[in-house]
């Protein structure tokens, strides 16, 4: 739906301080999208969303274009959302921040629930993924173009933590999802929700002794020069989605909308090999700016973080994720 620049200027003053561009507008024939997303520059999911809107304006002929706003230009990831509700903004990269309007999200980014990529993949791809991605639509009014998949959360410190034993009295920073919270409290350690554009002045100051995040955004926020140390308690597995308002989607012609969509599934092929191919990248640049990687008991951190998991998901969750071990439970027995 056309939102008029009177409606669009009333909202961003509501949802984003200094909001710099209005949603989706269209003037001679072209109709411009406004994509706002958390990671800077240098990451993939900023080359990624580069390549999509390149494949977009492509494919359209010039009459849809994507403009770009990295690094929380205009707010973080629930600004995001909210503006693309209120059509301030049209486009965004959200993951199990989701679970806050649609429960099933939480398993975007449950502890320990894929056994290996293969696994996760395999998830993604079939009826729970599509199940989830039904949800999003129906829950949230925002429709999954494509998705991206991410490296697995590991955690960092100044100190090697091999067993959730070496937690005690360890202040860490995690994002607000309250699954998180609980995880890291289950585990033994002092979780405190803290933006991640104030982490690395945390780290830095030693109010937190660690955070956890995938090696890619370890890297890419510089939290690396402030820790010695990557845990390879590889705990969360996930993955994140490109999404677009309902509305906004709905209202291009049947042809723009089988366009986007093409480009969409292009740009989730080109993600995927971008994934594998700079995982490793990242790895090695960790290891040569003097960063630690530290094995760890990875059974003993699943061990501890599942009450957490058994408080948290609600019964539909909680139920696909006993699937999710099923399915697990059966690879493994057909190996």
């Amino acid at each position: 739906m056309l939102k008029k620049t009177s409606y669009v200027a009333l909202t961003c003053a509501f949802v984003l301080s200094g909001c710099a561009s209005n949603g989706q507008e269209k003037t001679d024939d072209v109709t411009r999208w406004t994509m706002t997303h958390i990671s800077d520059e240098s990451h993939p999911w900023h080359e990624t969303s580069e390549v999509f809107a390149e494949l977009v304006e492509e494919k359209t002929d010039g009459e849809v274009v994507i403009d770009i706003y990295p690094n929380s230009q205009l707010g973080d990831e629930v600004d995001s959302i909210n503006s693309i509700k209120y059509g301030a903004t049209d486009v965004t990269i959200t993951g199990e921040t989701l679970e806050v309007w649609t429960p099933n999200a939480i398993l975007m980014a449950t502890p320990y629930a894929f056994e290996d990529q293969e696994h996760k993949q395999k998830i993604i791809e079939g009826e729970i993924g599509q199940e989830i991605e039904q949800d999003i639509i129906d829950d949230v009014g925002l429709t999954p173009l494509f998705y991206m998949d991410r490296s697995p959360r590991n955690l960092t410190s100044n100190i090697p933590i091999s067993h959730p034993d070496d937690l005690n009295g360890f202040n860490i920073r995690v994002p607000n999802v309250p699954l998180f919270l609980d995880a890291w409290e289950e585990a033994g350690a002092n979780p405190q929700v803290i933006g991640l554009d104030e982490t690395f002045t945390g780290l830095q100051q030693g109010m937190i002794d660690g955070q956890e995040n995938p090696n890619d955004l370890t890297e890419s926020n510089g939290f690396y020069e402030v820790q010695e140390y990557v845990n390879l308690t590889e705990h969360v597995p996930s993955w994140i989605y490109v999404v677009v308002g309902n509305e906004q989607l709905e209202a291009l012609p049947k042809d723009q909308r089988e366009q986007v969509l093409e480009a969409a599934e292009e740009a989730e092929n080109y993600a995927q090999d971008l994934m594998e191919e700079q995982a490793e990248e990242v790895d090695e640049r960790l290891k040569e700016a003097g960063v630690t990687f530290n094995e760890v008991d990875q059974n003993a951190f699943r061990e501890a973080m599942l009450p957490a998991i058994q408080d948290n998901l609600e019964e539909e969750p909680y139920e696909l994720y006993l699937q999710i071990i099923e399915e697990e439970s059966r690879e493994e027995e057909n190996k």
